[in-house]
């Protein structure tokens, strides 16, 4: 069969770790790449030795003039929406980074802009294939630790003083600060592990000068009457992630990438996981070619949105749409 046509929309930093595993696959050849900055893209297609590729400094060129079947979109996020949209229209399939949009409108519409395409949406949360967290969601979908009652998610890093003067902190590329990028991950793996519905945010935000927010802090009530603390601090000197998940009958704990499983006055037990087969392109890639459904739909994506929306308004902060200012 002839191979799955990929372009590329942004050939930055992430964009080599899914061009890497893109490669990896026989199915796959990447056609054409575009991104304003020459440089970014020259260096992009001398690392991967795509000798034949296009490269554009217009993504909407690529588009008209390249046949392709799918694009990967590794752009500033408030331009997600209307790139995704001008991929689907042009009846290609979508693999987008997160955040999938900056607000849930833009999300309803990008979701239905797919079904109308007929086009896989699929976004970026790379946890979901990842085997500490698919033992996560499987252990509190079967009731390991019974009921659940209570989550705490955090993550720190050091983000402002990685990103200044970078698209990271504009909030007119950003639509958010810390929350709305690496915060995302962890609000993903909050509502994907636990299935379960906010209804209420107490969030707390500190810019520390910065024009998008650095710190949050959010209290969250779920439908389902279990409550959580969500820990987001990008003023920190390193990487670090952490997850408690109670339960009526135990908890685990996540430690980078360390998890323990507690009952009550009983040892911990450390699960074996299994080596990881799959990630965020390959499933991307198999779905197209129909080997499973889409594992990260835009329908659960808008989820994280949403909420992500709901942190941002209860705390009087209104993400930033492309070309629009916000208020805070």
């Amino acid at each position: 069969m002839s191979k799955i046509r990929i372009g590329m929309i942004g050939t930055g930093g992430i964009s080599q770790w899914h061009a890497r595993q893109l490669l990896e696959l026989p199915e796959v050849e990447i056609a054409a790449v575009a991104d304003t900055s020459a440089a970014t893209r020259s260096s992009f297609v001398e690392k991967f030795e795509l000798k034949n590729v296009k490269q554009f400094s217009d993504y909407k060129e690529m588009l008209d003039q390249v046949e392709l079947d799918a694009v990967v979109i590794c752009s500033p996020h408030t331009l997600h929406f209307q790139q995704a949209t001008d991929v689907l229209e042009k009846g290609c399939h979508v693999l987008i980074e997160k955040p999938m949009t900056c607000s849930s409108a833009e999300a309803e519409l990008l979701i239905q802009t797919a079904k109308r395409a007929g086009k896989i949406l699929q976004v970026s949360y790379q946890r979901h294939f990842q085997p500490e967290f698919l033992y996560i969601q499987d252990a509190i979908a079967r009731g390991e630790i019974g009921k659940l009652t209570s989550i705490t998610a955090s993550l720190y890093q050091e983000w402002k003083q990685g990103t200044p003067g970078s698209w990271r902190q504009d909030p007119a590329l950003s639509g958010g600060g810390f929350l709305m990028d690496s915060g995302s991950h962890i609000i993903d793996v909050l509502l994907w592990t636990t299935g379960l519905t906010p209804v209420e945010v107490k969030p707390q935000l500190h810019m520390h000068g910065s024009p998008v927010e650095i710190d949050t802090f959010t209290s969250i009530r779920f439908a389902e009457g279990a409550v959580a603390g969500l820990n987001l601090v990008g003023y920190a000197p390193c990487w670090h992630e952490t997850y408690v998940f109670c339960g009526e009958d135990g908890a685990i704990f996540y430690d980078n990438g360390k998890i323990t499983l507690r009952r009550l006055r009983q040892e911990p037990v450390v699960p074996e996981l299994p080596k990881s087969t799959t990630n965020q392109d390959k499933s991307f890639i198999d779905a197209i070619l129909g080997r499973h459904e889409v594992l990260v739909s835009g329908e659960f994506a808008y989820k994280v949105v949403k909420f992500s929306e709901m942190v941002y308004q209860a705390a009087g902060y209104v993400p930033i749409e492309a070309g629009k200012e916000g208020v805070q």
